[in-house]
């Protein structure tokens, strides 16, 4: 049994994605940090450092699964430092030659946060893969429904019509930002740690500089130039970006949890055979997909808080906001990936009610058409007399029962053909030359840039 509901068996689901756990959990993390303390120990012995045997033994014998994790946790506790255990573990199945050379010249966090490098590639390799995926979803629809008209909202009120295409080009054209931001942020972020006890390589001599770029090399990382031990700007980025995702998702889920409600009915989740909406009120079918990406939005923007306060440290290590990390980063990782693959489930699956859309802007009598004719009132009125005398033909109008072509002849403002033209058709404006440029920009950006992250 676990204590924490995001690892329940039957609630993990929820809160993240198998795929992240693989790197994330107890194994994943350790091999993790396996891999750097055998990069390093082949760096050594390049080096000369120590011989070319012991990093050999070593590099055979870092895997997870020959490490006793009861034997590391209990000399963890014992020695009261996060890294001991699991040298001494690492130790205790290698030849007795190799033993001395585990983990030479290094600290804890050259270690992990080397670690932290590799998961975090993995990481924004999972979030570039789904990112395309939803926007190429997000794409189609707006292509399909480039001219499906519908009511635009502002402070959830009807106001000037738009269409589905162009809100789906909107969502889209904010996740090609996204892409835009981890092409960008790669180079700074996919840099390895190597600094000994207070970011001086000390230990390494004159070496020390070139140690530390065949060290970083030999991981596929980037040389950072210069330790970074207190210097927590990279993982803070990296996870404020994890949660302008989710707050992404959780904008376009915020928006399907609206427009489903039955009195508006524009959109609606696909429902998966077998899905129970309501065990006391069978007739429901609740918004699941979207109401959880708000949460899991929530608790990323939490957990990303965190990494921003470990950015302020003290001097060359400080292990209060650090440490801080080791639960945030990977917490904002999970959440992530949880809203990705539930963002795409919602997506692929998005019912349109086009016939909806079309019902919801009628039976507001036309009167969203207010924009539209204040732009034409303005030139021959002036704007402020143009509002005020439209605003109050509008409300006598809507007061009166009367449609809203009837209401712009009120007091002269519009001839009756005026009028009709005005309230013929839905004028959405600009909304499919902004689909289309949106949607040929991203075919343009997809086409160019590889499917595969960094």
């Amino acid at each position: 049994m676990t204590d924490r509901i995001t690892d329940s068996v039957l609630y993990r689901h929820l809160w993240g994605t198998d795929e992240a756990r693989a790197v994330l959990g107890e194994e994943g993390r350790l091999q993790g940090w396996l891999d750097v303390i055998a990069a390093l120990a082949r760096v050594q012995a390049e080096a000369g450092l120590i011989p070319e045997q012991a990093a050999r033994e070593i590099t055979e014998h870092a895997q997870a699964a020959l490490i006793d994790l009861g034997y590391a946790a209990g000399q963890t506790r014992q020695s009261s430092h996060s890294m001991l255990g699991l040298i001494r573990a690492l130790q205790a199945v290698l030849p007795e030659d190799a033993r001395d050379y585990v983990y030479a010249g290094a600290t804890v966090q050259d270690i992990t946060d080397t670690g932290t490098a590799l998961a975090l590639r993995r990481i924004g390799g999972l979030a570039w893969r789904d990112l395309r995926r939803i926007e190429a979803r997000l794409l189609e629809l707006a292509v399909e429904h480039r001219d499906t008209a519908m009511p635009g909202r502002t402070h959830g009120q009807p106001g000037s019509p738009v269409t589905f295409g162009w809100k789906a080009a909107s969502w889209a054209d904010e996740i090609r930002r996204h892409l835009d931001r981890l092409r960008e942020g790669a180079p700074r972020w996919l840099v390895g740690q190597l600094g000994g006890g207070t970011g001086s390589l000390v230990f390494y001599g004159d070496q020390g500089p070139a140690i530390r770029a065949r060290f970083c090399a030999a991981l596929g990382l980037a040389d950072p130039g210069i330790s970074w031990l207190t210097a927590r700007d990279r993982g803070a980025e990296f996870t404020q970006l994890l949660a302008l995702i989710c707050g992404t998702l959780a904008r376009i889920g915020g928006e399907v949890y609206e427009l489903q409600r039955p009195e508006i009915g524009e959109l609606r989740e696909a429902v998966k055979d077998g899905t129970v909406g309501s065990i006391t009120m069978p007739h429901k079918q609740n918004p699941e997909a979207s109401e959880h990406l708000d949460t899991l939005a929530r608790l990323a923007r939490s957990s990303a808080a965190v990494m921003s306060e470990a950015v302020v440290q003290q001097h060359e290590r400080d292990g209060r906001g650090w440490k801080a990390e080791w639960v945030a980063w990977p917490e904002t990782c999970l959440l992530a990936t949880a809203a990705l693959k539930i963002a795409i489930g919602l997506t692929e699956g998005l019912i349109v009610d086009a016939e909806a859309m079309r019902r919801n802007l009628a039976r507001h009598g036309g009167y969203q058409v207010s924009e539209r004719a204040l732009a034409l009132l303005t030139p021959r009125l002036g704007p402020r007399v143009a509002q005020d005398r439209l605003q109050r033909a509008l409300a006598g109008g809507r007061a009166a029962g009367r449609t809203s072509s009837q209401a712009l002849v009120q007091d002269g403002l519009f001839s009756p053909a005026e009028a009709s033209y005005l309230t013929a058709e839905p004028d959405t404006g600009s909304c499919q030359q902004m689909t289309d440029l949106i949607t040929e920009r991203a075919k343009l950006a997809r086409a160019a840039e590889p499917q595969e992250w960094p």
